[in-house]
């Protein structure tokens, strides 16, 4: 397998657009890389670009200790699983799996041998003689796994490969992915637009907006300390709430304010220098709790709220909630079904909240 580390990329286009900025990342030997943003954050053109199916302008792209800006995507040992699955139409699940073996020259003992090793894995053994029109969404998918595999390459490339499936299937097939990560153990980059697949699957963190990286990280590194305010907004579901107001300070305490919001800051080691500063404070939906029921709450700071929403999900409730003009989200557990309108004194728990300066969007660390 192979380390792949891409130096400085960047991609302009004819019409001058510039999709990719100076990106610069590693992925391990071995390690699953999850790049993840928004749609046009330019996630795939980097994965199109390591793939060699996109031209790079500037910068450099290795796999195991090569630099393979020029090299062909054939040559490259890689091999990409896409999100519509690209199989042929007309060759059964044995000939589409078999297929690059045979350009390769493989002699055909090989090639049956690697075709069912590959399949028995898959649990896609029963399936060889069908076409793929005679396979449901889960089954193709597990098809262009299998036609990867049996190339055996230094590195997997996935392009939104679970996009095109049910939601009950998307999480099958992510937990089968992740099996197979461990049982090949290869080196993987893999391309999402969906935070929850990324947080769940990754060794690793990729997080792009407009062709620029924004961190690096562990999924639980960067959720629980994300560097700005698009960070800790696209990283979370439902996502962080968002509060603006200002810092200040009463004798020896700091606290955030805004309107009559007032919420003791439980970490306040560095805020002398942001006194008196506009910020955004997030805070997460599972740190706020309903004060009659929760006791959770490291640093609880109590208001109290109006009900506006309530989305039952059966083990919790999300509920959407409102403070004078300010409406946010908790995730408050079921023990009693809220009503709408009705008044619900919250515990916001302020040694969770995260501080980002409405200036730059960028992270106030407070210890």
């Amino acid at each position: 397998m192979a380390k792949v580390e891409v130096n400085n990329v960047d991609k302009f286009y004819a019409n001058g657009f510039h999709a990719v900025k100076k990106v610069n990342f590693i992925a391990e030997d071995k390690e699953f890389v999850i790049l993840v943003g928004p749609s046009g954050c330019g996630k795939t053109t980097t994965l199109r670009m390591i793939a060699g199916l996109e031209e790079i302008s500037e910068g450099t792209i290795s796999i195991g200790e090569k630099v393979v800006n020029n090299v062909l995507p054939k040559d490259r040992d890689i091999a990409m699983v896409f999100q519509n699955y690209a199989l042929y139409p007309h060759m059964s699940v044995y000939e589409n799996m078999a297929f690059a073996l045979k350009l390769r020259k493989y002699k055909k003992e090989d090639i049956d041998r690697i075709v069912k090793e590959s399949a028995e894995l898959l649990e896609i053994e029963n399936l060889l003689d069908r076409k793929p029109k005679q396979l449901s969404g889960g089954q193709r998918q597990r098809v262009a796994l299998g036609r990867a595999i049996v190339r055996q390459p230094k590195v997997f490339l996935f392009d939104e490969p679970l996009s095109n499936l049910d939601a009950k299937l998307r999480v099958q097939m992510r937990a089968e992915i992740i099996k197979l990560h461990k049982k090949l153990n290869t080196t993987i980059i893999y391309v999402t637009h969906d935070q929850v697949e990324a947080m769940t699957m990754a060794d690793k963190m990729v997080v792009m907006k407009d062709g620029v990286i924004h961190q690096i990280d562990s999924p639980l590194e960067i959720y629980n300390n994300p560097v700005n305010l698009f960070v800790a907004g696209f990283i979370g579901s439902p996502a962080i709430n968002k509060i603006e107001g200002k810092i200040i300070k009463k004798g020896k305490k700091f606290y955030f304010k805004e309107n009559d919001i007032e919420l003791e800051i439980a970490l306040a080691k560095n805020l002398a220098e942001h006194e008196n500063e506009e910020v955004v404070m997030g805070i997460r939906p599972e740190d706020i709790y309903d004060s009659k029921y929760d006791q959770m709450a490291e640093f609880p700071q109590k208001l109290t709220a109006i009900c506006e929403v309530v989305e039952p999900m059966g083990n919790e409730f999300i509920v959407f909630l409102q403070i004078e003009e300010i409406t946010f989200t908790a995730r408050l557990d079921p023990k009693r079904y809220p009503q709408i309108d009705e008044k619900i004194e919250l515990s916001f728990d302020m040694k969770k909240a995260h501080f980002f300066s409405k200036e730059n969007e960028e992270r106030i660390i407070l210890e």
